[in-house]
Formats: structure tokens, C-alpha cells, sequence
């Protein structure tokens, strides 16, 4: 999963903010960075790279006729099309929902806001695919363009809706004020002051959106509706056919790459931040009246509906057709324990590679340093599919004894998932003041154990927030795992997954409800998060 804007940006202005001016420089006398610190940060990124320089060297590998043959064909521009028009037309209705139930349950009188806020990041916690089970277990005949605008809308509108409340609730409402008192009526207010305030929540959750979409595979195969990584996913399971299979992950890596350029280039460099005198004040609640409530509450209902309630009835229909025997699957509480392990193993695996990132990048920031954190948020931001094509092209040409070990799924959640470790470790590093440990290291400590016995101690609920969130996007992931797992293994999502690729929907049901109930953490984390930075 791969993981919000509201958090990382939270975070990173923590990073900044608290130490401005930690830099090499503040090294005790004739200290110089541990060597291991600095040696094991380069190699992290380096693999982090993987990827990436697998993706180039196939192609010159390849050849470029061949290459002009795979990815010129009317093939990559049908997948092309598909996946373009579905950004096109599931992002802005993202954008436009996400903003306005931010707006009603952050700036308006709407009865039960805290309901509806809790209800509005809740989808976060059921899996993608497993809102495709739901709906077409419902609607058989569910498919095509218009089911997966429908169903990438209700599972990814969270991702604007957390950093577009988050940024409504810190912003001055002062700003407003003036607006209101020199004659704008309130939606030019909105329109000219509120709304530009929201770009960079926007522009950040909007790239998130359009990054799941174009990785998700489990949504889009069960509902029949074609996408570069469904495509990369069905030539590689079907044929095992290495370049058409690579060349389509680096046309899809290309678009990710194309995205991220888009998103910084107009991302702008307007502040949004207050210098001058003033109070830290709640906005005052716009009233709805009775003209607007009722349509308010039935898109907030509606909403609910179609993100939370489609998913438990159907699980719930499908629990109650089954009854106990749905429970007695040999395979289910395996799976549970696999995925226990994996998830558990993984986070703390990203994790402890985060830590030299992590203190270098506050106690120690440089062009280097930043260019090392670059190249992990780069690769963590292309599809699953890419990266577990890469490891499996890598082990069986030159460390076939690691082709689907634990060891090779392990370094693809690293690649991953990293990012989700960084952030949150980044901030609780930075809240740790450096003098503690400076004054470690004067009294006799090496600099590895005044890490280990000072700054991530104090580190440790940053740590323990950034593992939770690496535990839950394992337990969901799907297409490295199927690709690069030991054979034999299953987990909650693979097990899910071939449950109803047997069109067996009752056998599937527990596999999705526990995937439900291990996300659930993640979601209050994410809602007790975005209250704290906000002071409620």
C-alpha cells in the first residue's frame, strides 16, 4: 500500500521545523559521520535503483527494433488509452468528492461531523479488489470502464480527502475573514481564498490517486477492465514472455515517472504559511440551513453507502451462506499466520533500513543525502508489478538460488514500502534533540550505541507508527507477492485472491474480512494522526 499526503507533509514539516539548523557542522570535534551510517545509506538506495536500472538495461538489451516492435503496436496504445482515460475521469471525481467532504465535516454545521469524518477515511481500510469482490459478487455483469471509474472513486477518494481536511482544519481563518469583509460572498471566498490554499493537499493527494491507479492490479482484473499492469501481470503469468512483459513495464514506468515530473513542475512555490501577529483560532462553522443540509447528509449517506455498506453486506451475505463451514478452510488460518509473519518480518526489515536514511537526513543533510532519500521515494512510487518483474529477471540470471525465497520477497516490500517507514522515522528522529546525543557520545558512547541507547528510544513511537503502517500494506499487497513468493505460500490477499479466481465467493469472505480487521489499525492511526497535528 504503498502508503498519505496529510502525514508525510505533517512529518516533513516536523523534520524541518524542530532542527533548522542541524547540519554536519554540529559533529563533536574530530567526529566525523559513522562509516557505517553513511555506508549503509548509499547501499540501501542503490538497491532502491533496482528497478529502475533493470527497466534500461533490458532495453538495450532488447535492441531497439525489437523494442520499437513490443511497445509500437496497437496493443500498448488500446492499454494506453484505457489507462489514461481512467486517470482522466476517476482523479477529478476524487478531487471533488474528497474536497467536499472535507468542507462538510471540517468547515460546516453538518450533524454528526465526527461520524462522517471517521466514515469518510474508513474505505482505507477495506482493499481494493476486495471492493471489486463485493460489487461484482452483487452485480455479476459489473464491468468495464465505467465499474472501474465507479470503484477506483470509492476506494482512493480518502487519499484527497485526509491532506484536504487536514489543510482545512490548520489553515488561518483569518484569510477568509478579510475575504468575507470586503464584499465576497461565500462561495467566491471559497472559491479565490479556501481553494488555493488546498493546492498543495490537492496536487499531493491527486499524485497518490493517479499512482494507485495505475499499479493497482486486483481491482481492475476481477471487474475485467484492462490496464498496463493487469497486462504486464496476464503475459507474464501466461507465457512468461520476458521482453513484451518488460516492455510494458517500462511504458508503465515511464507514466510513473511522467506523473511525478507533472505534479512537482506544477506544484508551484506560493506559501501557505502566516508570518505576523495573530491567534490560533477554529474557523467559525458555516450553516448549512435546511435548503442545504438534507443534500449534504445524503451525499455523505451515499458515500457511506456505496464505500462501507456494499462491502459488509455482501462479506455478511456471504458469512451467513457459509456459516461455520466457511471457517474450516485448512488453508485460511495458515495463511493468517503467513501473513502475520511476512507482515511482521517486513516492517521491521524496512524499518532498521530506514534508520541511516532517517538520521542522516536530520542530523546530517546534504545534496547526497537528499538525492539517496530521491531515489527511494522514486522507486517506491512505480507499480508492484515493476519491481517484482525486476527481482525475478535478476535472480534467475544472476542468484537463481534467491528466485522466490523469502529473502527476495523481503527486499521487495523493502523497495516498496520504505518511504512509509522514512516518514514517520524522520519526524521522531528530529523531535529527539541531537545534544542528548552529542553528550552520549562525549561521555564514551560510540556513535552506533548513542543511536541505539538515546535517539531511537526516543524515536520509538515514530518507529513503531512507520512498522504498522509497512505491517499493513504487506498484509495487503498482491502482485509482488504472488510473483516472488516461496511456492507454497499463501496469504490473506493470495489466498483471497485464488478463492475467487474459483468463483468461489463464500471461501473468499474470511479471507476478507480479516484483511478488514488488520487494516482497521491503520485507519484510526491514520484519523488519530491527522486530529493530533491539527491540536484536537
Amino acid at each position: 500500500m504503498p502508503s498519505t499526503s496529510s502525514s508525510t507533509s505533517a512529518a516533513t514539516a516536523a523534520a524541518d521545523i524542530t532542527h533548522p539548523a542541524t547540519n554536519p557542522d554540529l559533529k563533536l570535534p574530530g567526529r566525523r559521520l559513522p562509516l557505517w551510517l553513511s555506508g549503509s545509506s548509499l547501499l540501501i538506495s542503490l538497491l532502491a535503483l533496482l528497478p529502475l536500472a533493470f527497466i534500461i538495461v533490458i532495453s538495450i538489451q532488447t535492441g531497439w527494433e525489437t523494442v520499437a516492435r513490443l511497445v509500437f503496436r496497437p496493443r500498448v496504445g488500446e492499454l494506453l488509452f484505457n489507462t489514461s482515460l481512467l486517470v482522466v475521469l476517476a482523479l477529478p471525481l476524487c478531487v471533488v468528492l474528497g474536497i467536499a467532504m472535507a468542507w462538510l465535516t471540517e468547515r460546516s454545521n453538518l450533524p454528526a461531523r465526527r461520524m462522517w469524518s471517521a466514515l469518510a477515511i474508513a474505505p482505507l481500510a477495506v482493499p481494493a479488489f476486495v471492493h471489486s469482490y463485493a460489487w461484482i459478487s452483487l452485480l455479476p455483469a459489473f464491468n468495464g470502464l465505467a465499474a472501474a471509474v465507479l470503484l477506483s472513486v470509492i476506494a482512493y477518494f480518502p487519499f484527497i480527502y485526509l491532506p484536504a481536511a487536514a489543510a482545512l482544519r490548520r489553515m488561518d481563518p483569518a484569510l477568509e475573514d478579510s475575504a468575507a469583509a470586503l464584499g465576497l460572498a461565500p462561495w467566491a471566498v471559497f472559491r479565490r481564498v479556501t481553494l488555493p490554499q488546498l493546492r498543495l493537499a490537492i496536487w499531493g493527494g491527486g499524485l497518490l490517486v493517479s499512482l494507485h491507479l495505475l499499479a493497482e492490479y486486483g481491482l481492475y482484473a476481477m471487474i475485467r477492465f484492462d490496464t498496463f499492469t493487469t497486462a504486464i501481470f496476464d503475459q507474464f503469468q501466461s507465457s512468461f514472455n520476458g521482453p513484451a512483459a518488460n516492455m510494458l513495464a517500462g511504458v508503465l514506468a515511464l507514466c510513473c515517472l511522467l506523473l511525478l515530473s507533472t505534479e512537482a513542475a506544477t506544484r508551484g512555490k506560493a506559501r501557505y504559511a502566516r508570518v505576523g501577529a495573530g491567534s490560533a483560532r477554529q474557523a467559525v462553522t458555516t450553516k448549512l440551513g435546511w435548503r442545504w443540509s438534507l443534500p449534504a447528509l445524503l451525499l455523505c449517506l451515499a458515500t457511506a453507502a456505496l464505500t462501507l455498506g456494499v462491502p459488509l453486506l455482501t462479506l455478511g451475505h456471504w458469512l451467513w451462506e457459509g456459516g461455520g463451514e466457511a471457517w474450516h478452510n485448512d488453508a485460511l488460518w495458515p495463511a493468517l499466520r503467513q501473513t502475520l509473519l511476512y507482515g511482521a518480518a517486513g516492517a521491521l526489515l524496512t524499518v532498521l533500513a530506514a534508520v541511516p536514511l532517517a538520521w542522516l537526513s536530520v542530523r546530517a543533510p546534504s545534496r547526497l543525502q537528499r538525492l539517496q532519500e530521491g531515489c527511494n521515494y522514486i522507486t517506491s512510487s512505480l507499480p508492484g508489478i515493476v519491481t517484482a518483474l525486476a527481482l525475478v529477471t535478476i535472480t534467475i540470471n544472476f542468484a537463481r538460488p534467491l528466485y522466490q525465497t523469502v529473502i527476495t520477497i523481503l527486499l521487495a516490500y523493502l523497495l516498496m514500502f520504505l518511504p512509509r517507514a522514512l516518514i514517520s522515522l524522520r519526524a521522531g528522529i528530529a523531535q529527539a534533540p541531537a545534544e542528548l546525543e552529542y553528550a552520549a557520545r562525549s561521555l564514551g558512547c560510540t556513535p552506533g550505541k548513542a543511536l541505539w541507547r538515546v535517539t531511537l528510544r526516543l524515536a520509538a513511537p515514530g518507529a513503531a507508527a512507520g512498522m504498522a503502517m509497512v505491517f499493513l500494506a504487506i498484509s495487503n499487497e498482491l502482485t509482488a507477492t504472488l510473483l516472488l513468493a516461496p511456492n507454497g505460500t499463501r496469504t490473506l490477499a493470495t489466498g483471497f485472491w485464488a478463492m475467487t479466481s474459483e468463483i468461489d465467493y463464500i471461501a473468499a469472505a474470511p479471507y476478507a474480512l480479516l484483511m478488514v480487521l488488520l487494516s482497521l489499525p491503520l485507519t484510526w492511526l491514520l484519523h488519530y494522526h491527522s486530529k493530533r497535528t491539527a491540536g484536537r
